[in-house]
């Protein structure tokens, strides 16, 4: 269990940095950075929870964390150069993330269930 977590939290704290390198300095929309930057910012919400193992944050940050998958998508699909590589480094990440927080919740649910 200790791996999905860490797995989990090596993932989010990653793409917090990809997200901000991406849209302040490497390959943002305009030039100077843009406030694109502050998608980073709900990602920070579970960080805390991710880190200490609290089931409850995997749950609900396996969801928020779709938002970023679908961007990601969206972005691979329209954007060209060094903004769609970090598109789909964003993908990845929340790949990663998405599967070793499930996983994560799966293992430590308590009680059974057919």
């Amino acid at each position: 269990m200790n791996a999905l977590r860490y797995a989990a939290s090596a993932a989010l704290v990653a793409l917090i940095l990809v997200c901000l390198a991406w849209e302040l300095w490497l390959a943002p929309l305009r030039p100077g950075g843009s406030l694109l930057a502050l998608k980073a910012l709900p990602l920070v919400l579970p960080l805390s929870g991710i880190l200490q193992g609290r089931r409850y944050t995997f749950q609900w940050s396996s969801l928020l964390i779709l938002a970023y998958f679908a961007e990601g998508v969206t972005r691979a699909w329209s954007d060209t150069g060094l903004s769609q590589k970090f598109s789909f480094l964003e993908i990845l990440l929340s790949v990663v993330f998405f599967a070793a927080a499930v996983s994560y919740a799966r293992a430590t649910q308590t009680g059974s269930h057919p």
